[in-house]
Formats: structure tokens, sequence, C-alpha cells
């Protein structure tokens, strides 16, 4: 039974259902002019209420609704000039509308896993936008899906796992949410962390290019080039600088090595406190003697990773006040470049653009030679981040080493060291952990995160390790499964050592959740008679059919050439 289970899993490796695509057109567009974040806008007040300590929860004060321009407030509050917790209280109620919780409700219970999956996406579905002035929400033009809880706008690298677990039925809402993706890189030029003014600095992951792959996920291609100037536009962003800066030099998400190469870090345009977690920067700052704007940009740049936050980041492996998220180039987001540039060239091969297929085929050439030279760890076997003003890697064990099998960047022999390092290192009774170490942060043990659980499966079938990929997802349903049991929830991340909710990190665990809906309705159809717990969803691998992992290819591509 493992051996047909695992040869189901690695069949699927990301061959999802998808309709036919509208494309978007990129010609001509003008470019927005970017909107200022509330910390701007509203200066010292904001500052003063953020602080304070009023709010318990400070993304709630980034998205409170303005009842009247900035202009007004400001004068306002210069006029009343409130000299207490309670006055500045009264007064934010008085000129701010608390943003209310779209959609509202749940499922009801006693519902299967999946049955309980498929009645979410409703309730996460938002329409397109129509923001009221000066609300930090960017308007979208067509229907998209929150994660869910507090997150109660689109994020960038969530909905691509999110699309994931889409049906037959969300055919529709695939393309809109891709045409979402592609209207913020048209419009502001990069997708941001989310559709927030607040987000607007820095991006996330740019797993766009697998979006749109989705939509025609037997022929990715046909996508690419349906949306090739978008692709080429992202790509330009995360590239910004490259051309003039200097070796052992980085400016903006670009570094320069040492032998000329280029590799990416995580960056964020501001240097200055999140606005949705202002308070908790300005205590992270005075903690430590750096300087402060040091500091915001390297939490700034974890936000960016989507790593928020781990002890890959940190300069001692513990603290969140070492953080130093700038001085790292980390392999996944070079392998999701590396994919990027990939689908560009495949994109620019459609539209008989030679000159295009040929530069993008060597720049992904030269970022794989890049990824292997200085960010394969030959000591632990990993793909590891590296230190580059200090010019070494970073013994970290972490998930990150998985990307360069899902994207094939790695060779044969390093996908196998990189899957004995995890099975030792990572793999829990519950399923991958996201690091080894324990700090306390919510990216860091023992938390298991649906995104990483994906990577790690698709990237094992990619390299035919069946039976750990098979492993990883078995075990991975069991954690979603049982808590599902026990609480009525999907949540955002899980203890995957005790297979609990998982814990940590600036806010309560939250429930909803997108990508945990997406990856577990993806895993699901591995099991094509139901997996079973007492959700009622079937026995795991029970008369699994049988298919090759080597018939993965139209979404993954072809295995990697050895000219990588």
């Amino acid at each position: 039974m493992r051996t047909i289970l695992a040869s189901w899993l690695c069949a699927l490796a990301l061959c999802l259902a998808g309709g036919p695509f509208s494309p978007v057109a990129a010609e001509g567009a003008e470019r927005a002019e970017t909107p200022q974040p509330p910390s701007i806008l509203f200066g010292e007040l904001y500052r003063r209420a953020a602080l304070s300590g009023v709010f318990p929860d400070s993304k709630a004060l980034a998205d409170a609704i303005p009842l009247e321009s900035p202009t007004v407030i400001i004068r306002d509050f210069k006029t009343a000039d409130p000299d207490s917790d309670e006055a500045l209280a009264a007064f934010m109620r008085k000129h701010f509308q608390w943003q209310p919780a779209e959609g509202g409700g749940a499922p009801p219970r006693g519902l299967s896993l999946s049955a309980h999956i498929r009645a979410l996406w409703p309730i996460l579905t938002r329409k397109a936008d129509n923001p009221p002035p000066h609300s930090s929400l960017l308007p979208l033009p067509e229907p998209y899906i929150v994660p869910g809880g507090r997150f109660t706008e689109v994020y960038y690298w969530d909905s691509y796992f999110t699309l994931l677990g889409f049906g037959p039925a969300q055919a529709e809402l695939k393309r809109h949410i891709v045409n979402n993706f592609a209207y913020l890189i048209r419009t502001y030029g990069h997708i941001p962390n989310g559709n927030r003014t607040y987000y607007l600095s820095r991006s996330q992951p740019p797993f766009f290019f697998k979006m749109a792959g989705l939509l025609s996920p037997d022929d990715p291609a046909e996508a690419y080039a349906a949306y090739l100037p978008e692709l080429k536009a992202e790509y330009a962003y995360w590239m910004k600088g490259a051309e003039t800066v200097k070796a052992g030099e980085a400016t903006r998400n670009v570094v320069r090595l040492e032998d000329g190469a280029i590799l990416n870090r995580y960056w964020d345009e501001r240097a200055a406190p999140r606005d949705e977690s202002y308070r908790e920067d300005v205590a992270t700052a005075r903690k430590t003697n750096r300087d402060a704007e040091r500091v915001y940009r390297d939490i700034r740049a974890a936000a960016e990773s989507g790593w928020d936050f781990s002890s890959r980041w940190f300069a001692d492996g513990e603290s969140l006040s070492t953080i130093e998220t700038t001085d790292i180039i980390p392999p996944d987001l070079n392998s999701i470049l590396y994919g990027l540039e990939r689908a560009i060239s495949e994109g620019c091969a459609r539209v008989a653009d030679k000159a295009c297929k040929k530069a993008f085929k060597a720049k992904a050439k030269a970022r794989a030679r890049a990824i292997r030279a200085y960010l394969w760890n030959q000591k632990t076997g990993l793909f590891d981040d590296y230190q580059w003003r200090e010019r070494k890697l970073l013994d970290h064990v972490s998930a990150a080493s998985l990307y360069p099998l899902f994207f094939g960047v790695a060779r044969k022999s390093e996908a196998r060291r990189v899957a004995a390092a995890v099975a030792r290192d990572l793999l829990k009774s519950g399923g991958l952990v996201t690091t080894n170490k324990q700090t306390g942060q919510q990216w860091d043990a023992p938390n298991g995160w649906a995104p990483l659980q994906w990577i790690a499966v698709a990237g094992l079938c990619r390299y035919h390790d069946k039976a750990l990929a098979e492993t990883i997802a078995e075990r991975w349903l069991t954690t979603v499964s049982s808590v599902y049991d026990e609480t009525g929830k999907l949540l955002e991340k899980y203890n995957v050592v005790t297979a609990t909710p998982g814990g940590g990190g600036e806010y309560p665990t939250q429930d909803g959740f997108g990508w945990t809906n997406g990856v577990t309705a993806a895993f699901l159809r591995l099991f094509p008679d139901g997996f079973a717990r007492r959700s009622g969803d079937g026995a795991p691998g029970a008369n699994a059919r049988a298919f090759i992992c080597a018939s993965s290819a139209a979404e993954l591509g072809p295995w990697p050439a050895k000219a990588n």
C-alpha cells in the first residue's frame, strides 16, 4: 500500500485542475501614485495611539477607517491635545471606525474535513474592493480570498498555496485572484505583501508565476506567455540595481558576490516600525544598542520573507533584537527567482522571442550555479542561508533547504543528502517542523506550516523520494485532521511534535485558514478513497490508484537538466 500511495502522491506534484484563463494586457497601463500608510498620514497621532497600549492589536489600529480626511483629523488632534490614554481612546473612537470582520460565520459542526474546507471558500471570499476614502485597504478589481482571522486582506505568497486546494467550482475565482495580482504589478510595479498601504514598501516570496501556471496546469508556458509583461515587471522589481551594484555590495533586493555572481535577499524600502506591529517593533529596537532604523529594516525584510519570525534571521540564533535579515542570502527566495527566470524563458519561447528565451535561460543557469556555489553546505548536506557580509554559511537546519528540490535546482546527489537530513532533523510525528530550534518564534520548532509541507512533498516527488514524500503528507494530514476533530477548525500553523495547535509569534494562532485549507485539500486528493480519521474522510491510502512520479512533469517541469 505504501508504494502505491507514494506513486499517487507524486502523481499530483501540483497538477491541479484549472480552467482557461483570461490574459491581462499590461501594455500602456499607468502606474498609480503610491498611497501613504497610516503611520505617515497621521504622524504623531498614529505614534501615540500605537504606543499607548489602548489598542491591544496594532493591526486593528492600522486597519481603522478614518471618518474624515487626515488633514481634518490631525487639526482636531492638535486642538484637542488629549493628555491621557482615556482621552486619546475617546478621540480615536470619534474619528475612526474599527473595521468589522467581513464574511463572518463558520461552517456547521460535524462536516468531514474536505466538506468543511469546501464550505469555507465562500466564507473567506471577498468581493472587488471599493474601500472608503483614506482607508489603508488597497482596492482590487476582482474577487479574492483572505486567509481568515485577523487577516482581512489578500496576502501574496499565501494565495499560491490557497489556490492549490481549489477545485472546478473555484475555477473562476482562481482566474480572478491571478488577475488581481497582475493588476497589482501593473499598478504599483510589484505585488505588495498584502493589499494594504502599509504593505506597499515590500513584497513577499514571488510565487505569481506559479499561480499563473495553475490556470493551465497541463501547459504552464501558455499562462506564462499570457502574463509575460507582468512576469517581466515583477522580475525587474526584484532585480532593480543589479546592473550597477559592485562586487561585495548590495542594493535593495540584490547582492553581487565576490566573483560577480548575483543573488537576492529580502528587503523593505522603509526603515521604520511596521504600522501593523508598531508597538512591538519599537520595543524590539529598544532592546538593543544597534541603530533603530537598521533593526526596523531587518524586521520588515523578515516580514517580506513570510518567515516572521525565525531563528534563521537572528545573528545569535535566539533573539529578535539581533535580527540581520538583509545580511542573509536565503535558498528559498533564490530558488523561487530561478523558477521565475525559467518561467519567463518559457513564456518568451511561446511567443517566439528567441532573444528573451535565451537571455532568461542563461540567467536561470547562472543563478543555479551561484546557489550551488554559495548556498550548498557540504557539512550539513543542506542548502543554507549565507551571511554575505561575513562570507560564511550559517549552518541553519530549516525546511527552506527543500526549495531547491521543489524548483529543480538541486543535483540528484544534493537532493539525496537534503532528504536524509530532513528525515533525520526535521521530520516529526506530526509532519515537517520549520527549523530545528525552539526560540518561541512562530517560524521555529515545534511549529509546522502548510506551505512548507507542500514544498517538501512536491520537491521530494520531483527527485523520486516517494517514501519520504508520502510520510510527510500522511503525518501532516493526520495532524490537521486530529486538531479539526478536537476544535472544528483549520489553523494557521500546528505543533507537529504534539499534533496540537501551533503557538508563538506576535499574535494568537488564527483560524480560517487559507493556505492550510488549500494544502490540505490538495493532499486529500492524493487519497482517492479519502483520508480516514474521525472526521470521516475514508482510510489513508485505501485502494489508492497507482500513478508514477514522472507523470507529474506538467506543472513541475521536466527533470532538472545537468546544465543547471
